[in-house]
């Protein structure tokens, strides 16, 4: 009688992942989900500040064709002390661009743990698992996870309230005579 072979082992899946830090604090994410890495400094031109955000991680946007980006800040985000970000992940198939403090190295991860249930909150949508590389346990982040859809909405009003307050603007100010103009212009203007 012949025995059956064991089963073979499945080779690991590996996943090709970013270490990156923030606030000294180390965290992964999928290299398939970040679209671009940016310097802040080429970034800038492009931010527009929002004024009005409700949402204190967000404070600027950026307008690319028809989509807005949102800028997190993820110091904010993951409620860690105020860091000087240096670079920016654009984040696929999201809204988002992550400001991070570096990149610590690329890497790979072979597995992926659940999230204990001691993360029991909002943190329990902003990671996919933990992992661990070179005897460190690193949360893996969720790229959806920076901004709910509930978020989404209030920016994207508040971003449409004001794009209609500048055109209101625009309106008033071709309706004026062109007399009433230069008189308002003419005032502004330090003597």
């Amino acid at each position: 009688m012949r025995l059956p072979s064991p089963p073979k082992p499945q080779a690991l899946r590996a996943e090709q992942i970013i270490l990156f830090r923030i606030s000294g604090h180390i965290f992964a994410v999928s290299s398939a989900s970040v679209k671009e890495v940016r310097s802040v400094d080429t970034l800038a031109g492009a931010a527009k500040e929002i004024s009005n955000s409700s949402i204190r991680k967000v404070r600027h946007v950026v307008h690319r064709g028809d989509h807005s980006l949102y800028v997190v800040n993820g110091a904010v985000h993951f409620g860690l002390p105020a860091s000087h970000a240096a670079l920016v992940f654009i984040l696929r198939r999201t809204r988002t661009a992550l400001l991070v403090d570096g990149i610590e190295k690329m890497t790979s991860m072979t597995r992926l743990q659940a999230l204990p249930q001691a993360f029991n909150h909002e943190e329990r949508d902003w990671y996919r698992g933990l992992t661990a590389i070179d005897q460190t346990v690193i949360p893996v982040v969720k790229p959806e996870g920076f901004l709910t859809p509930d978020e989404l909405l209030l920016l994207d009003s508040s971003q449409q309230e004001s794009s209609a307050a500048n055109a209101a603007i625009a309106d008033v100010i071709a309706q004026l005579p062109a007399g009433d103009l230069s008189s308002i212009v003419d005032s502004s203007v330090p003597q």
